[in-house]
């Protein structure tokens, strides 16, 4: 008789004690949201939780609901211990460097503009050559350590916050629905109408829609 799976273990503080255990005091989690959509900037956060940092429900954002994040979200923007900063790449940027290289220029900003500056940075993901600051990239980090999922959490909101803004301004596009992923409502926006100036143009479902059908 098989056994039933062992519940998932939360993310943790061990990784960042690590770091301040090999000379490093202040350290950040970096996370992105928004790499996947055909339209919007690529998001990222940079977080410095402090020493004994406890916050339920805390965990990778992709585990969690839209309320909860929510929820997660304001409780760590309103909590002045919690340091973090937020930046993003453009849609220009996007296409101008590819979104690789956008996603890493995002988690520069965001760790450079980190109030007080940083010693370290754990960073969700595959390495990311050149990062001008000493870090380690982690993968499935958001699942892992504690600040890379507070990281995941301000990315995520944030940009449904901006994608929501989008939608004010192009109602037709339902941004508000799917924060400019290629969903069949979506595509059949570009269309109809076009694409807008927020939409990645390098990105092919986008160019081969703009294209005439005949």
């Amino acid at each position: 008789m098989s056994r039933p799976p062992a519940p998932a273990t939360p993310p943790d503080m061990i990784e960042e004690l690590a770091a301040q255990r090999d000379g490093f005091a202040r350290v950040c989690g970096i996370d992105e949201a928004g790499r996947g959509p055909l339209a919007g900037p690529v998001v990222a956060a940079a977080v410095i939780l402090p020493a004994g940092y406890e916050l339920p429900g805390l965990n990778d954002s992709k585990k969690l609901t839209a309320r909860k994040r929510e929820a997660l979200y304001n409780a760590l923007m309103a909590d002045t211990s919690v340091q973090k900063s937020i930046a993003q790449a453009t849609v220009q940027e996007i296409d101008e460097l590819n979104i690789l290289r956008a996603t890493h220029l995002a988690m520069r900003r965001a760790a450079e503009g980190l109030p007080g500056g940083v010693d370290f940075c754990l960073i969700d993901g595959l390495p990311v050559p050149g990062f001008p600051l000493p870090s380690r990239s982690i993968v499935k980090g958001d699942a892992r350590c504690l600040s890379i999922a507070a990281a995941s959490i301000l990315a995520k909101v944030w940009r449904d916050h901006y994608m929501h803004e989008l939608h004010r301004q192009f109602p037709a596009y339902g941004f508000d629905r799917h924060a400019g992923y290629g969903t069949k409502a979506h595509m059949q926006a570009i269309h109809e109408h076009g694409a807008t100036i927020h939409h990645r143009r390098t990105f092919a479902p986008v160019a081969q829609l703009e294209l005439p059908l005949d």
